[in-house]
C-alpha cells in the first residue's frame, strides 16, 4: 500500500508544481520574447507557446521515468523520504529548465535588438554595473595630444 500511495502523492505534486512553473515562466516570458521580436506579439507568443510545451514534455518526462527508480517504501517514514527525495530532484531539474529558460530568453533578446540598441543597452548595464567610486577608462585620444612631441611643441608635418 505504501508504494501505491507514495507514487501518488509523488505525481500529483511533482505536476503540480511543474504546471506552475510553466505558467510563471509563459505568463512572465512573454514580455521579454515582444521585445525580442521587435513588437511582433503572434510571433513571441508562438516561440513563447513552444517553449512552454518543450518544457513541459521534458520535466513530465523526468517526472514519469525516475519514478521507476529508488527502493520501495515499506513503511510511513521511508514513503515520506521517499516522497521528498523524488521531489526535491524534481525541484533541481526544475530549477535547472528554469535557468535554461531565462537563458533562451536572454538569449533571444539580445539578438533582437539592433546594433544601435544593443550598445545602447550595453551601455545601460555597464552604467549600473560600475561601482561610482570607480571612472570608466576612456579610450580616446585627444586628436591635440597624438600630434605634439614630447615637449608639447607641434610635429612639422612634410
Amino acid at each position: 500500500m505504501y508504494p501505491s500511495v507514495t507514487y501518488g502523492v509523488y505525481l500529483v505534486i511533482s505536476v503540480a508544481i511543474t504546471v506552475w512553473v510553466a505558467r510563471t515562466l509563459f505568463r512572465n516570458g512573454r514580455v521579454f520574447l515582444v521585445d525580442a521580436f521587435g513588437g511582433k506579439l503572434e510571433l513571441a507568443d508562438s516561440v513563447n507557446h513552444l517553449l512552454v510545451v518543450g518544457f513541459y514534455l521534458l520535466n513530465i518526462g523526468y517526472v514519469t521515468t525516475v519514478l521507476r527508480y529508488g527502493t520501495k517504501p515499506n513503511n510511513l517514514v521511508e514513503a515520506i523520504e521517499y516522497a521528498s527525495t523524488k521531489i526535491g530532484l524534481v525541484l533541481l531539474v526544475l530549477g535547472a529548465m528554469h535557468f535554461l529558460n531565462l537563458f533562451v530568453f536572454s538569449k533571444a533578446r539580445e539578438r533582437g535588438l539592433s546594433g544601435e540598441k544593443r550598445k545602447k543597452k550595453r551601455d545601460e548595464v555597464w552604467e549600473y554595473a560600475i561601482p561610482p567610486h570607480l571612472s570608466r577608462i576612456e579610450t580616446k585620444v585627444n586628436v591635440d595630444e597624438s600630434n605634439s612631441d614630447n615637449d608639447g611643441n607641434e610635429e612639422s608635418k612634410a
